[in-house]
């Protein structure tokens, strides 16, 4: 701890550009997301059908802007003082329990869940008025995002002890407001821009949480077995997708979204940057609760159809977001990459299409077929000789 108390400082700007790196209160907080992240995939993996889906997308939601709240505070406010670990902890406390509350989030749990993300909300609020007060420069932003988050927090808070459906309507409603009270101050934005290496590490931090969810399964899903080739061939298929999703983003990862607002003057590019990340990072999660399906499945017989389908189309929605990405230069800028990427979509759909009868090894095997042909494309990008002769190929 730097100091009994600090007010909060602005750790960006022209003159304190230096590089930054997580700090271990960060990593601490991100425990908690570890926890909450499973108990999302533990949601999903006890209903894969339609309605469990949409229920795992609409979890989901509050449960990463949650993380993304505290940590775009962080990266523009940190502070290393007892005020601040204090907050931090309560809003730990606030991310456990909407962890706790996710199995039945939308029933006889959302109350619970309701709350929970209220609570942590509001900290959220807290943290915005007190760095506005120590920060003169910033208050235009902090306020902005203070009425706005509060009135989302109110929204939630309030949801608790209504009838099931306005708790809906109200959650869609705090949703909408928290999500788009950002959208709205494009210029206090590029006046207190966010701090280009920290942000993509601490994304790249989350995205890791995610992805370990795919070899949690893997290990989860070969232990309920009794170890037979299949078994084996496809947990090594499973492995090797989660790998392969891991090599192309961290390889493509940058600060680049950041550094072009600030010379472009528009922040619309950082936004596709990070609300793209939300359909990237719950396939990411959708795609190890897949791959323990697969292995949970019996060899002999077909795989069934909302498995493959899960599967098929999480990996389908990876690489969409990263072609998207790709194609507008939000992450390293690659005409050909973005077409691979962007490619696969239809190959994954049509395996998910015609591979009704097909065993859960064949199914998950082409999967990781398609996901190797992306890091060898990467990696033919990557020759010397390629870069020398066209870097935007």
């Amino acid at each position: 701890m730097s100091s009994f108390l600090e007010p909060p400082r602005l750790r960006i700007g022209e003159d304190s550009e230096e590089e930054r790196r997580a700090t271990w209160l960060e990593l601490f907080y991100d425990l908690v997301f570890v926890v909450a992240v499973s108990q999302l995939a533990h949601y999903l993996h006890s209903d894969v059908s339609l309605s469990g889906v949409f229920g795992f997308v609409a979890l989901f939601l509050p449960v990463w802007w949650s993380w993304i709240g505290t940590t775009f505070y962080a990266n523009r406010f940190d502070s290393d003082d007892v005020g601040h670990r204090l907050l931090t902890a309560v809003q730990m406390l606030a991310i456990a329990a909407l962890a706790v509350n996710v199995h039945h989030g939308l029933g006889e749990s959302s109350t619970g869940f309701a709350l929970s993300y209220a609570l942590g909300r509001a900290v959220l609020v807290v943290e915005y008025i007190r760095a506005g007060w120590h920060i003169p420069t910033a208050r235009p932003l902090t306020t902005r995002y203070a009425i706005g988050f509060a009135i989302a927090a109110t929204l939630w808070a309030i949801s608790a002890f209504v009838p099931i459906f306005w708790r809906n309507v109200l959650w869609s409603l705090g949703l909408f407001i928290d999500f788009t009270t950002p959208l709205f101050a494009p210029k206090l934005l590029l006046k207190i821009p966010l701090h280009s290496s920290h942000l993509p590490e601490r994304f790249g931090l989350f995205t890791m949480i995610v992805l370990g969810e795919a070899v949690v399964a893997v290990v989860n899903g070969t232990s309920e077995h009794s170890w037979d080739v299949f078994t084996v061939i496809s947990a090594v298929f499973g492995l090797s997708i989660a790998f392969s999703l891991w090599w192309v983003y961290f390889d493509n990862l940058g600060g680049t979204p950041i550094q072009r607002a600030r010379t472009e003057g528009r922040t619309t590019i950082f936004n596709i940057w990070l609300y793209t990340h939300l359909p990237l990072v719950m396939g990411f999660t959708a795609t190890g609760v897949a791959v323990e399906l697969v292995l949970l499945s019996k060899t002999p017989l077909a795989l069934p159809d909302a498995v493959r389908w899960l599967l098929c189309s999480s990996v389908a929605l990876c690489y969409l977001t990263l072609g998207i990405l790709h194609r507008l230069g939000v992450i390293r800028y690659c005409k050909s990459r973005a077409k691979f990427r962007i490619g696969a979509v239809p190959i994954l759909l049509l395996i998910a299409f015609v591979g009704k009868n097909l065993l859960p090894v064949v199914v998950i095997g082409l999967v990781a077929v398609v996901s190797t042909v992306q890091v060898l494309q990467d990696l033919y990008q990557s020759r010397p000789t390629t870069r020398l002769i066209d870097p935007e190929i």
